[in-house]
């Protein structure tokens, strides 16, 4: 039976904001060691242990680290990551195959292109005849060394994010037949410079990236294609050469991979102008929104996305909802941990006054000074249910509902992941009994709020997660690029092949 070694160090990092992701973030969220990863049931690490080990394989574990996104990690933190997955696959040698459940779009003070630099490692370690396959998010930035340093690249299919755990087993499929010589990966990778954001990328019914997706898994059916992936490139990093595209594994056939990661590449291109939302100022879309009957009226204040690496502590949305008068029924989550602790001093049904919001990550706006009534407290642990971190637990902190007027607040110490509405659930909080609900993810609100919504407002407000990139003044993304340059004309997608075949 073949040994292969697996590992992971996942999340998503933001250039334009968001704190520094440190060695405490991950073993807040999941950091497990050696044998412990073992007992992983959940997410893409999940899928593929369950395949590895039904298939009779030998599990080398290594180390699993992911958690929330932010900014780039610590150069400390990268460097103890990255050295102790290393040091545990040294000790693991010999192995038959690696495989790696990687995000695409992280990044590090010491190593810019994360993924690319970590699979350079591995790859230096194992040598140039060992499978090494990675599986990534949708959302990827993928680079030149992810692409000839791994034998294959695996990424999700749905957005909202529902397949982790399918991708991790197709990885591992994948991964076994190449191990057994019943199939030489190779790969081409086709970008094109569109720089968007994710509120039309859904993978669910109509829409332009759900269009580009079918087309490319339509050839997964064809003689020779092992996989297809469609990316939409996280567009809040700063790095050289991004864009999206399509990438196509194929069996030993450069041309064919080559050929249909182009058409992918070549439809995203013309897909591009309805990727792009239309938006509103916060209090533009209260205006329009009380002139909705019922509720709740969604206002997206996507820019403030914890998901994609912002602090979460936006009062944007806030500061609209409060000039609209007294009687306005609203839910807002900021996160503010000083805010949170000031409630916590002061108890159930205590009365706070505090300056909250812009504390964590000061430079998009300034804090709004409330006087509210605390009508919860707890802890801020909660469990996710479906989705990327499946049966892992949250953690908001020491987290308050503060009530201002008929204004819920939920003020958080720390920010999480928005996935089905879970954050609420733990304190309380029913949407549908409001005439506004903040939220602050561009796509998850979809699933769980929109099928009961009375109407959604896109919001314009400052923050390193914006609706739209297109006047972001990125300083290492260089050349013409849509949408900053709307009237950019065609030009050939950049293309990248592997250099290992199995």
């Amino acid at each position: 039976m073949p040994r292969l070694a697996v590992g992971s160090i996942f999340t998503e990092c933001n250039h334009l904001g968001g704190t520094p992701l440190q060695l405490a973030d991950f073993e807040r969220g999941e950091l497990t060691r050696g044998d412990a990863l073992l007992a992983t049931t959940h997410g893409t690490l999940g899928g593929a242990l369950a395949t590895l080990r039904g298939s009779g394989a030998t599990v080398l574990p290594t180390l699993a680290a992911s958690t929330c996104p932010g900014g780039p990690l610590t150069a400390d933190c990268y460097t103890v990551l990255k050295g102790e997955l290393l040091a545990r696959l040294i000790d693991a040698l010999p192995v038959d195959g690696v495989l790696l459940a990687l995000h695409g779009s992280a990044t590090a003070e010491n190593a810019p292109d994360l993924e690319g630099d970590l699979l350079t490692a591995v790859r230096e370690l194992v040598g140039p005849q060992i499978p090494v396959v990675a599986t990534l998010d949708l959302h990827a930035h993928v680079t030149p060394a992810m692409v000839t340093q791994a034998t294959a690249l695996v990424a999700w299919e749905t957005y909202p994010h529902r397949d982790a755990y399918g991708t991790g087993a197709r990885g591992a499929r994948l991964l076994l037949a190449t191990v057994a010589g019943k199939c030489r990966p190779t790969m081409a990778l086709a970008k094109v410079p569109v720089i968007t954001a994710a509120l039309h990328g859904g993978t669910d019914g109509p829409g332009p990236f759900v269009d580009v997706m079918r087309f490319a898994k339509w050839h997964e059916g064809l003689p020779g294609v092992l996989s297809t992936s469609v990316f939409l490139v996280h567009p809040y990093l700063d790095l050289p050469d991004m864009g999206s595209g399509g990438l196509v594994v194929t069996d030993h056939d450069a041309v064919l991979a080559r050929r249909i990661a182009l058409d992918v590449a070549r439809l995203y291109w013309t897909r591009r102008h309805e990727l792009e939302p239309r938006v509103y100022r916060p209090d533009e879309a209260v205006a329009l929104g009380r002139q909705l009957a019922g509720g709740p009226v969604l206002l997206v204040e996507t820019a403030d996305c914890c998901g994609g690496g912002a602090a979460g502590d936006s009062v944007a949305s806030l500061k609209a909802l409060l000039a609209a008068g007294e009687e306005t029924t609203a839910i807002v989550p900021v996160v503010d941990p000083a805010a949170a602790s000031l409630c916590h001093t002061a108890g159930l049904r205590g009365q706070v006054t505090v300056h909250l919001g812009h504390q964590v990550d000061p430079h998009w706006g300034t804090p709004v000074c409330v006087t509210g009534v605390v009508n919860h407290l707890c802890d801020g642990r909660f469990q996710y249910v479906g989705g990327i971190f499946d049966g892992q637990v949250g953690d908001m902190g020491p987290t308050a509902v503060l009530r201002v007027g008929a204004i819920d607040i939920l003020v958080t110490s720390r920010g999480t992941y928005d996935w089905n509405g879970e954050q609420l659930q733990r304190v309380g909080l029913d949407p549908r009994s409001v005439k506004f609900l903040v939220v602050k993810n561009p796509m998850n609100f979809n699933m769980a709020f929109r099928p009961f919504a009375a109407g959604v407002f896109i919001l314009d407000t400052p923050g390193p997660t914006p609706a739209s990139v297109r006047n972001v003044a990125f300083q290492r993304l260089r050349g013409p690029w849509y949408p900053r340059d709307p009237e950019l004309l065609w030009s050939a997608p950049q293309v990248t092949e592997s250099a290992f075949a199995g």
